[in-house]
């Protein structure tokens, strides 16, 4: 079998020591191709299932010339990154190639194994004259002031922003620095200035972002985040639990959550709802039931969660109406 799970052809940038730091793919997409799977193999030296790269050279090039198009021409290094399987990623290539297939919407957070992709990728100053290894930054910035010229640093990480690299359709994005490369952002989406959203997580769209989505947190279609909220994510305190937010969900601004929302479900403006939040759940018309941990309540949709502005409680009730988005808004995304 050479069936292979994804490809891609990209320019790769390397430090002054030779190793690749960074690379933008301009062709690649998911292996449904035999043919290609096996040539592309063969040519990185690989056995189905591995995974790996390989610069191409002027042959290569020329064996490639259908799907490389005017890359042959590039001055800088051209690679070809095959992943025979999805393992986890072992190179910058492979983890960019990964990054690159979820904000092209090819697969969805939490489709791709990327366990160790933090060990692998190098922490870069991403400036005005591309990537560059932070070692090699000084000398950089020193060079682009002889010239009279300046060199800026717009930030110092290990993810670049998704739209140097990707933009998906139907998108509209306020600040493109607040979305990092391997976002999902599902068409009808719209991020406004204060929002943010991680690698591995995303949208369905359409959604109204103001707040933020950490990794690995998947936000439902017709969901809103207001100003200044949040979402919880697994990467920092060794959290387990997947926080999403189901579809018709609103997330009050300055809110927060560090559980699941089912569909429908409201948080009120500057509650933070976390797993071990101690809740008075109240029936449709307010009278009280009785008292849970939020966790208890993790899969029940229609629900509002509220602060009791007299003694400071977290209260939850059913609600009574659907949350419902500007729809000119997301009309022409």
């Amino acid at each position: 079998m050479s069936h292979i799970h994804s490809y891609g052809f990209g320019l790769a940038t390397e430090n002054s020591a030779g190793e690749i730091i960074e690379v933008f793919y301009a062709q690649f997409g998911l292996g449904d191709d035999t043919q290609f799977s096996a040539t592309a193999l063969a040519a990185c030296g690989l056995e189905a299932g591995q995974s790996g790269y390989v610069k191409l050279d002027d042959a290569a090039r020329a064996q490639f010339a259908a799907q490389i198009g005017n890359l042959a021409a590039s001055e800088k290094p051209l690679i070809l990154c095959v992943l025979g399987s999805d393992s986890a990623p072992s190179s910058v290539a492979e983890a960019f190639l990964k990054l690159h297939l979820l904000s092209a919407r090819l697969v969805r957070p939490h489709e791709v194994n990327l366990n160790g992709m933090f060990g692998v990728l190098h922490n870069l100053a991403w400036t005005s004259e591309g990537p560059i290894d932070l070692n090699e930054l000084p000398e950089r910035q020193l060079a682009a002031r002889l010239q009279g010229k300046q060199l800026s640093v717009f930030s110092v990480d290990k993810f670049p922003k998704m739209t140097d690299y990707v933009v998906p359709r139907g998108v509209r994005i306020a600040d493109t620095s607040r979305v990092r490369l391997g976002a999902y952002l599902g068409e009808g989406t719209t991020v406004m200035h204060e929002g943010f959203i991680n690698f591995n997580a995303g949208t369905e769209g359409p959604a109204m972002i103001e707040g933020r989505i950490s990794a690995g947190v998947m936000v439902g279609a017709n969901s809103d985040l207001g100003g200044g909220c949040s979402t919880m994510g697994t990467l920092s305190g060794g959290g387990k639990q997947v926080i999403a937010v189901g579809e018709n969900c609103l997330i009050g601004a300055n809110a927060g959550i560090g559980i699941p929302l089912a569909n429908g479900c409201v948080v009120e403006a500057g509650l933070y709802v976390t797993a071990g939040t101690k809740v008075n759940l109240l029936d449709a018309k307010g009278a009280p039931r009785t008292s849970c941990k939020a966790m208890d309540l993790i899969g029940q949709e229609g629900l509002l969660f509220r602060r009791n502005s007299l003694s400071g409680s977290v209260e939850c009730l059913p609600l009574q109406s659907e949350v419902e988005l500007n729809d000119e808004l997301h009309a022409h995304n």
